[in-house]
C-alpha cells in the first residue's frame, strides 16, 4: 500500500512539473508572437515626425494646435457638427477666412494614431470632386491629433432621410438618384486607383451634402490601400453595423465588393428613408438590408418605398425606383462574386438617371395622353392605344428579382 502511494505521489508531481513547463513554453510563444506583431505593426506604420512622410503627403498643410483652437472658438460645444467612431467634428474659421471642419480624435481611442495617419496618407493622394478635401493636420507633437477638412454646409444624407433635416422634405427622388450616382462615381474612382483604395465605411452619415446637394464622401479612417496583385486582404472586420458585408464579417476577407455591399444598403436607404438598423422594427426587419431584399423578393416593393416620393402615383418614379431596387438587390447578394463592381454600379445608375431625364422631357405628352384616355372613358369611348390604369398605379418590380 505504501509503495503504491509513493508511486502515485511521484506520478502526480511529475505531471505538475510537466504542465508548468508546458504552460511557461506556451506563455513564451504567445509573448513572442505579440511582440513580433506589435513591432511589425509599428514598423509598417508611417512615422508622423519624419520629413519623408510629409514629403509624400505634399498637399497637407501643418497647423498649430493654437491656430485650430482659435478657429473653433476653443472647441466650443456650440461649434460641434457631429461625432463619429474616432472623434468629434467642429466648425471653424481659419485666419484666412476659410470655413473648415476640424476633427478632434478621441484620446481614449486605441488606434487613433493609426486612423490619423491613414486619413492623411489616403486623402493626400486623391482628388475627386465628390470626395471631401483634406486641408491639413497638426503634428504628433501637438497637444492633440487634429485633422482639418473643407467645410460642407448642408449636413449628411442620413440627416435628410430620417434625421434632423428630414422634416423639410427637400430630398426628392431626382435628388436622391443624383446622390446615388455621384457617390457611386466617387467609390468607383477609389477602386480604380493604383493601388486601389477600399473605403470600408460607406454609409449615409459619411455622405456630406453642400447647399446645392452636391455629394462629398468623407471619413477615410478605416480605408485601406489595396495591393494590386491580390484578390482580397485578410483583416478583422471593421465598419458600422448594418453596412458590413456579411461575407467579409464571416470570412475576414476584405475586397472591393465589400464597399459594393455597403453601397447597396445606402441605395435601399435612399428608396425607403429608413435607417440601416432599427431595433424598434420586428426582429426580421431590424437590419434594413434583410428587410429590403425580402420585400423585393416577395414583390412588395410598394410597401417599402418612401410614400413621399410619388411611387404610387408617378409612373416615371415607379419605373426608376424599380430599376434602382433591382441594382440594390444585386449589390446586397451574400456571395460577393455575383455582386457588380463599383464601376458597373455607377454606369447602371447613370443609365437610369439618363432615362429619367429623357422621360421627363416626354412627360407632358404622356400626361396629356393619360388625360385624354380618362376623358374618352368618361364619354364611353376607348382609345386606340389605351393606357392601362393598373400599369400606372401598381408598383413595378424588377423582372430579374421576381
Amino acid at each position: 500500500v505504501v509503495s503504491s502511494s509513493v508511486i502515485f505521489v511521484t506520478c502526480f508531481l511529475l505531471f505538475l512539473c510537466f504542465r508548468n513547463r508546458n504552460c511557461r513554453r506556451q506563455s513564451h510563444v504567445v509573448a513572442s508572437v505579440y511582440t513580433c506583431s506589435s513591432s511589425s505593426r509599428t514598423s509598417n506604420q508611417p512615422n508622423l515626425e519624419s520629413t519623408s512622410f510629409y514629403r509624400r503627403c505634399r498637399n497637407v498643410t501643418i497647423f498649430s494646435y493654437e491656430e485650430l483652437e482659435k478657429a473653433t472658438e476653443g472647441f466650443s460645444p456650440s461649434n460641434e457638427l457631429g461625432d463619429g467612431g474616432f472623434g468629434i467634428v467642429y466648425y471653424g474659421v481659419l485666419s484666412d477666412g476659410r470655413k473648415v471642419a476640424v476633427k478632434r480624435l478621441f484620446e481614449h481611442s486605441f488606434n487613433r494614431v493609426e486612423q490619423f495617419l491613414n486619413e492623411i496618407e489616403i486623402l493626400s493622394k486623391i482628388q475627386h470632386t465628390n470626395l471631401v478635401q483634406l486641408y491639413g493636420c497638426t503634428t504628433r507633437n501637438s497637444r492633440e491629433l487634429l485633422l482639418v477638412y473643407e467645410y460642407v454646409d448642408n449636413g449628411t444624407v442620413d440627416d435628410h432621410l430620417y434625421g434632423s433635416r428630414a422634416a423639410d422634405g427637400c430630398l426628392t427622388w431626382k435628388l436622391r438618384l443624383n446622390i446615388a450616382v455621384k457617390t457611386a462615381e466617387a467609390l468607383a474612382y477609389l477602386h480604380q486607383l493604383k493601388p486601389p483604395i477600399i473605403h470600408r465605411d460607406v454609409k449615409t452619415s459619411n455622405i456630406l451634402l453642400d447647399k446645392n446637394f452636391h455629394v462629398k464622401v468623407s471619413d477615410f479612417g478605416l480605408s485601406r490601400l489595396f495591393p494590386c496583385d491580390v484578390s482580397h486582404v485578410s483583416t478583422i472586420p471593421q465598419g458600422t453595423p448594418g453596412y458590413i458585408d456579411p461575407q467579409y464579417h464571416q470570412c475576414y476577407q476584405l475586397t472591393d465588393k465589400s464597399d459594393v455591399y455597403s453601397f447597396g444598403v445606402v441605395l435601399v436607404e435612399l428608396i425607403s428613408s429608413l435607417p440601416a438598423v432599427d431595433i424598434m422594427r420586428p426582429n426580421d426587419e431590424v437590419n434594413l438590408a434583410n428587410m429590403a431584399t425580402n420585400m423585393i423578393r416577395n414583390n412588395a416593393l410598394h410597401e417599402f418605398v418612401d410614400s413621399t416620393l410619388g411611387f404610387q402615383s408617378d409612373y416615371l418614379v415607379q419605373k426608376s425606383v424599380g430599376s434602382v431596387a433591382e441594382l440594390a438587390f444585386s449589390c446586397l447578394a451574400y456571395d460577393m462574386e455575383v455582386r457588380p463592381t463599383m464601376n458597373e454600379v455607377a454606369e447602371t445608375l447613370r443609365q437610369i438617371q439618363a432615362q429619367v431625364q429623357k422621360s421627363e422631357k416626354n412627360k407632358p405628352a404622356f400626361q396629356a395622353l393619360l388625360k385624354s384616355t380618362v376623358f374618352l372613358k368618361a364619354r364611353g369611348h376607348s382609345s386606340p392605344n389605351p393606357v392601362d390604369d393598373k400599369q400606372v398605379k401598381q408598383p413595378t418590380i424588377p423582372n430579374s428579382i421576381v
